[in-house]
């Protein structure tokens, strides 16, 4: 276990006596794969579902809505609120490098979803945030393998360098980036209702 040293933004209420600790992903997370299902699947009601395609186009860092539905079926993977997703297929190695935290249980997490579920000393809103951008996302982008389609395996994700702070420094960060989510968004469908 090594320390590092302070991130040069932080808030105020945190020093440099809470010290940034570097660990690889896998020493702190279990990983599992979703399963079966694909756009041919979707139904107008049923069970939630998040498909990996819609990671590009319709979810930001927290998912809490699910706005896909499908007909449960056996050995599906369900959620149970605390997982992080990445997609293990994309077209690109900057595409395929993001990831998002599924804070609703019940919540069918469909192929080519790579799932992990970090221990207690991680936040999942921090984990989906950091995997999504900086230096993790810069190393998730290379370990991206492929030329027309790019895929991204857990095994991947376990060498993963994560730099982390405590637990309440996580949580604001996690909080402050869910606000900023939701007033991009919330500026995103003013802007696209003007439009129409």
């Amino acid at each position: 276990m090594s320390k590092t040293g302070k991130s040069k933004h932080r808030f105020p209420e945190f020093t440099d006596a809470d010290a940034w600790e570097q660990r690889r992903l896998g020493e702190v997370a279990e990983f599992a794969k979703g399963r079966g299902y694909s756009k041919k699947d979707i139904c107008s009601e049923g069970t939630p579902i998040i498909l990996y395609g819609r990671l590009y186009t319709n979810y930001e860092t927290v998912i809490n809505d699910v706005d896909t539905y499908t007909e449960l079926q056996e050995n599906s993977v369900l959620s149970s609120g605390d997982e992080v997703i990445v997609p293990s297929s994309g077209e690109s190695a900057e595409d395929i490098s993001r990831a998002a935290f599924v804070q609703n249980s019940g919540v069918i997490l469909g192929g080519d979803l790579n799932i992990i579920k970090p221990n207690e000393t991680i936040q999942s809103t921090f984990l989906a945030i950091t995997l999504s951008n900086g230096s993790q996302q810069k190393e998730l982008s290379k370990r991206a393998q492929g030329k027309s389609v790019v895929h991204l395996h857990n095994s991947d994700l376990k060498v993963v360098n994560l730099s982390f702070p405590t637990l309440p420094e996580q949580e604001r960060i996690g909080a402050f980036f869910q606000t900023l989510d939701a007033t991009i968004a919330s500026h995103q469908r003013k802007h696209s209702q003007r439009r129409v």
